[in-house]
């Protein structure tokens, strides 16, 4: 008897279990109608998509186009020279390079810094929220600002150089670098944390082994994409770094790499604008064409040293 119940009983909850499933599946998103205002929304996302997409393909086509001619290892390898008649962008190159270098030298351990104290150390409060609020208004201000500030003060001090184009370069990355740090920081388990600390590990100790390998990913990002913000930049640089063309002399020890930095020295966008400025179109867009390889050369290391730090 009470095994004819169970099997009734049972009978009954799969015939209602089956009903349920199909008033589930029947009510399912996948079952619902598509309703006109979703399929317009969707239909404009891919219109902007598609618009954005156009814009860099044909941006990036233009200028390939007028430039990648002028391109040669002549016009890679020299500089200008009204005798021998030719025109280079090698000094340019160089000066970029050292803009780049010193500018990360000074800027990285900064950033970084501060964006260890103020997502570890610091007690969240009304001074955090002050150095964040300055923070992200210093990212906002424009980069001409930068310029004239920097030939005020480091102008005075150093001249139409390369390291005062560095430092103000410094000024205008740092912003970037620290946010990007302290966010990849933020994404960092607290379990990790409060595990070291339970085992008797020391704050740097959790932060110099734990922490900031964790978070490398992040930083990496925001150091490149710093790259990639000194590499455009040109207003700040006309008021600070100058416009010379010329390479740095080695000697017999290479003492002339170091007095380069004491020196004036233009970069790409620099020249870039100098040739627009004189009608030398042909030139400018070879530089252009020279700023967009480098970009995509930018994006692409980014890409792939996000994408290795995140497997290991």
């Amino acid at each position: 008897m009470e095994s004819r119940v169970f099997e009734d009983n049972k009978k009954v909850l799969g015939k209602n279990t089956v009903e349920n499933a199909t008033v589930i599946r029947n009510d399912s998103i996948f079952q619902k109608k598509v309703r006109v205002k979703d399929g317009i929304a969707q239909a404009l996302i891919n219109i902007c998509a598609s618009f954005s997409i156009l814009l860099l393909v044909g941006i990036t086509a233009y200028v390939f186009y007028h430039g990648i001619g002028v391109i040669d290892w002549q016009f890679l390898s020299t500089t200008p020279s009204f005798i021998n008649d030719t025109f280079g962008i090698a000094g340019n190159i160089v000066n970029t390079l050292y803009l780049i270098i010193i500018t990360l030298l000074i800027v990285t351990p900064i950033g970084v810094g501060a964006a260890i104290y103020l997502n570890e150390y610091a007690r969240p409060g009304k001074i955090v929220k002050i150095i964040e609020f300055t923070t992200e208004t210093l990212s906002g201000i424009p980069s001409i600002i930068f310029g004239l500030f920097g030939m005020v003060v480091f102008g005075s001090l150093f001249g139409y150089s390369i390291i005062a184009g560095a430092i103000t370069l410094a000024l205008m990355v740092l912003p970037l670098i620290t946010r990007n740090t302290q966010e990849a920081l933020k994404t960092v388990p607290d379990s990790y944390r409060i595990g070291a600390l339970g085992m008797g590990a020391e704050k740097w100790y959790l932060i110099r082994t734990i922490l900031l390998p964790s978070a490398m990913p992040g930083i990496v990002t925001g150091v490149v994409l710093a790259i990639g913000r000194i590499v455009g930049e040109s207003a700040a640089l006309l008021f600070t770094a100058g416009s010379a063309q010329t390479l740095p002399f080695f000697g017999q020890y290479g003492e002339g790499l170091i007095e380069k930095i004491g020196q004036p020295g233009g970069s790409l966008t620099i020249q870039l604008y100098l040739s627009m400025s004189n009608a030398e179109y042909e030139q400018a867009f070879g530089i252009a064409t020279i700023l967009l390889i480098v970009v995509f050369i930018i994006n692409y290391v980014t890409k792939l040293v996000a994408k290795k730090l995140q497997t290991e």
